[in-house]
């Protein structure tokens, strides 16, 4: 397997957009990881200018990436192929599209595992975090804060440390977990075969821990 070689070579150095097509891949044999590739190959050749302020436009601009709120658990949302096809996606694959293409044209971000709903921090302007489901929306902690307490319920108790960058292995686990949901909810049995497949690849303390998959049903993010 693939994906497998390449976590066991690179392990915490994973490249994120080859993992993320050959995730894709597994949900679509037919497809080929570098046409993936290619396309966000495109996207930083397009972008008109190498700053954050002409990135986030141009992806999350009107009419460009943004939320599939009609279906927010379409396990396309949760596959890069069908993102960049489609142009629709959930917090965590939309932040992909974001670390990828800013990584080609020298924008500097860091993906933020907050529970609940995955940013994006300006590695220039650490105090500076972005929204790539609510059109590439510039946040401080207190709005960070607030965004937390509202797809949490308010239940759950706020720490600077929900801020904290993660890595790619850490993205693409929680992508394989969101996936993991999906099909879990749908009862699908194929997809979920693969999902666990690519789960158990994961080195420590990646996979899959006791009692886990009874908590397959929470919130994609």
């Amino acid at each position: 397997m693939r994906f497998a070689a390449l976590v066991e070579s690179r392990g915490e150095t994973i490249p994120l957009d080859v993992a993320s097509a050959l995730i894709a891949q597994c949900a679509a044999p037919d497809l080929r990881p570098d046409a993936v590739l290619a396309q966000l190959d495109a996207l930083a050749e397009t972008c008109p200018g190498y700053t954050l302020d002409a990135l986030l436009p141009h992806l999350f601009g009107r009419g460009r990436f943004g939320p599939d709120r009609e279906d927010y658990y379409d396990p396309r949302n949760s596959l890069i192929d069908r993102v960049l096809e489609r142009r629709r996606g959930i917090p965590i694959t939309l932040a992909v599209v974001g670390l990828e293409v800013g990584r080609r044209i020298g924008v500097p971000m860091a993906g933020v595992g907050m529970p609940g709903h995955f940013l994006l921090q300006d590695k220039v302007d650490r105090t500076v975090f972005i929204d790539p489901f609510d059109g590439g929306r510039l946040l401080r902690e207190a709005e960070c804060r607030h965004l937390f307490h509202q797809v949490t319920g308010g239940g759950s108790p706020w720490s600077s440390e929900l801020l904290a960058p993660v890595g790619n292995l850490s993205i693409v686990t929680r992508m394989l977990n969101n996936l993991r949901v999906v099909y879990s909810r749908r009862h699908d049995l194929g997809g979920l075969r693969w999902v666990m497949a690519l789960r158990a690849a994961l080195p420590a303390p990646y996979g899959d821990e006791p009692g886990e998959f009874a908590r397959t049903m929470a919130p994609l993010n």
